[in-house]
């Protein structure tokens, strides 16, 4: 029997031809074991590769009696998942292949959002043409090309039919709530999302899937796909962090331990530790830098790539010249500790 990477039970929806819309994990597993492994491939009959498999209540049933000496948690789930109507399916992973299904896809998305792994810990090579656009209603998930009928049939109930958004992801906090960390907006965190403990987004924050934060962190711009925020740092009103999907390329972007990134200000390029970006300021890749020495004279000028990765730096932009200008910073800010207690 396989060891498997990652184990999924599942409860999601499906459309009229019973292709998988979304699936929900409430105990995603990472690297299960071996009891656990071969629990669950001898009930389910799985002998090798990636597979999610479609349960009804006999399979449910002899997985969850497989279950019962090795993990009850699950065992228990599985049972319950036998009262409900829904579909559910038992996803399980034996390598950490591209994602090949919507159920694949899911439980690698909560992977991420369960902190068992972090931004690029599990690969989602080509999950967008996986996922399908979806209309996310206060009656769940619905097939874009069944939401007309689903719509009207709402009328003759004398209902309204509410689309929260049309998006191949949905909101995080539908399907996890990480301990530790506050969302003003729940919208704005996309399932896939890594929040670490003591994270906090304020309502114009935004934090797209396979990105993240260590925390703490305080998040009041846009943490773009593949982004991973350091521990203590600060992204600032507006502030902007470019992703692998919005230009910036196979370097992979990020930001260090206790940043700053000011208000209306972005990078295109990964910074170290104790970094700061003066406000409205947005270093990419391209951007010509002046380096200052101690007398805050020019030393050199390089572009912004070179400088990928270090620590102590501050960037700003000459007011009287309009020129880039860095240099090294050694006076770290501290964030307010007392705004990001979420316990």
């Amino acid at each position: 029997m396989p060891q498997l990477y990652s184990f999924g039970l599942g409860i999601g929806t499906t459309n009229s031809n019973g292709e998988w819309l979304e699936v929900y994990y409430p105990q995603p597993l990472l690297e299960p074991g071996e009891d656990i492994s071969n629990a669950v491939c001898q009930a389910l009959n799985h002998s090798e590769g990636n597979q999610a498999i479609t349960l009804d209540k006999d399979k449910l049933t002899a997985l969850a009696d497989a279950l019962e000496s090795v993990h009850a948690e699950l065992a228990a789930l599985a049972r319950r998942f036998q009262e409900s109507k829904r579909p559910t399916v038992a996803t399980l992973l034996a390598t950490d292949a591209a994602p090949s299904s919507v159920p694949e896809g899911y439980l690698k998305l909560h992977m991420l959002s369960h902190r068992l792994v972090k931004p690029h810990g599990t690969n989602l090579t080509g999950l967008f043409g996986v996922l399908p656009n979806v209309a996310w209603t206060n009656q769940g998930a619905i097939d874009i090309k069944e939401l007309p009928e689903r719509q009207l049939q709402a009328r003759l109930n004398d209902e309204v039919l509410e689309v929260a958004c049309v998006d191949k992801f949905p909101k995080m906090s539908n399907y996890v709530v990480p301990g530790g960390v506050r969302v003003a907006h729940t919208a704005r965190v996309r399932l896939g999302a890594h929040l670490g403990e003591g994270t906090t987004v304020m309502h114009e924050g935004f934090v797209n899937f396979n990105a993240g934060t260590e925390g703490p962190g305080m998040i009041e711009g846009r943490i773009s796909a593949g982004v991973m925020i350091g521990a203590g740092s600060d992204l600032g009103g507006s502030s902007s962090t470019m992703g692998t999907l919005s230009g910036g390329g196979k370097l992979i972007n990020g930001v260090g331990k206790e940043c700053l990134i000011g208000a209306n200000a972005g990078i295109g390029i990964p910074l170290g530790d104790r970094c700061i970006v003066e406000a409205g300021l947005y270093v990419t890749a391209g951007t010509k830098v002046a380096m200052l020495d101690s007398d805050g004279k020019v030393a050199a000028y390089v572009k912004a790539r070179e400088l990928a990765g270090k620590s102590d730096l501050l960037f700003w932009r000459n007011s009287q010249t309009g020129a880039v200008e860095c240099k090294t910073n050694l006076a770290s800010f501290e964030l307010n500790e007392e705004l990001h207690k979420n316990n």
